[in-house]
């Protein structure tokens, strides 16, 4: 899964801890709430905060519902983190704004939030570890219009329209074409709840209906493979796709050249960053709120190179 050496170049990349103390009161621990555990992003994120428990003397809980769907279960999930009295909670919001009402009563409990990969609607968390994913979906506009010319058709299957990294990676690549490539259209925008197989159908579909399409981007992890899928079932191999993450199957797309390339985040600088914070919080420290945790494009030019494979998982 994830070596230790994998993981320590990947911490290499985010900032390290240093000159800790005793981190919280015994028994006391750190909750984190993902968005789920369908992708090798999230076991890498878990994989990440592992590590800066281990380094802070810290105990942490890691869960998340069985897909980015069920946004309720989530919600239980947090409200039962919350009735545990945690010395400080992690939350992966996949909905914006359904948790606003139990972020307001660990605020009440005096239970700091610490929000990681998606932030919601709301400055009740004390920090956001995450990518910049306007900035990021932006930089997979710019490479979609490299392939392309800078003119056609293009296509987005995004994983969802509730949670913040859906809206930012969706507006953050529209409204770089909108603005600096007046000769791309976007033909459609369609959510597949970053499932493989629902993507890879609603791919097929563009195609169908789009029989002169130059390329589509897939906004996750799930929605790119399912992009592959559709465009390999549909003999489609002049489509141009440009993905988000990393995980086997999208690293292998990449090298034989069914992705044109792919935005990778740093999974395990987010894990390691939401704890290291959320110890932080606990203990009554200050926090950067907005904790950059980086990103890169990558192709099979890339896909090797030390800083890049450093934040690539499998």
């Amino acid at each position: 899964m994830f070596s230790r050496r994998t993981i320590l170049g990947t911490i290499a990349a985010a900032t390290l801890l240093s000159g800790t103390t005793a981190a919280i009161a015994e028994g006391e621990y750190v909750a984190l709430v993902s968005k789920g555990f369908q992708h090798q992003f999230w076991q890498a994120v878990q994989s990440g905060a592992e590590m800066a428990a281990e380094e802070l003397g810290v105990k942490i809980t890691f869960e998340g519902p069985d897909n980015e769907t069920m946004v309720d279960k989530q919600i239980d999930m947090l409200a039962a983190a919350l009735a545990n009295k945690p010395a400080a909670i992690g939350f992966a919001a996949l909905d914006s704004q359904a948790a606003i009402p139990l972020l307001r009563d660990a605020d009440k409990a005096g239970i700091p939030i610490i929000a990681f990969d998606s932030g919601v609607d709301s400055d009740i968390p004390l920090a956001t570890a995450a990518t910049n994913n306007v900035a990021a979906a932006a930089l997979a506009a710019e490479k979609m219009a490299e392939f392309i010319g800078g003119k056609g058709k293009v296509a987005v299957v995004a994983h969802d329209q509730t949670s913040r990294t859906g809206i930012e990676r969706r507006d953050g690549f529209l409204d770089k074409i909108k603005a600096d490539y007046p000769d791309i259209e976007v033909v459609t925008v369609q959510y597949g709840a970053g499932d493989q197989l629902k993507s890879t159908e609603l791919t097929k579909a563009i195609l169908t209906a789009n029989p002169d399409l130059n390329g589509i981007f897939g906004t996750n992890e799930g929605s790119a493979i399912g992009v592959v899928n559709g465009v390999t079932e549909m003999a489609k191999e002049d489509i141009v796709i440009i993905g988000y993450d990393s995980g086997k199957a999208q690293k292998d797309a990449i090298r034989s050249g069914l992705m044109a390339g792919a935005i990778t985040q740093n999974p395990v600088g987010i894990g390691y960053e939401t704890v290291k914070a959320a110890v932080m919080a606990a203990r009554g420290e200050a926090v950067d709120s907005d904790i950059d945790t980086g990103f890169y494009y990558y192709d099979a030019d890339t896909i090797d190179d030390p800083k890049i494979a450093a934040v690539l998982y499998d």
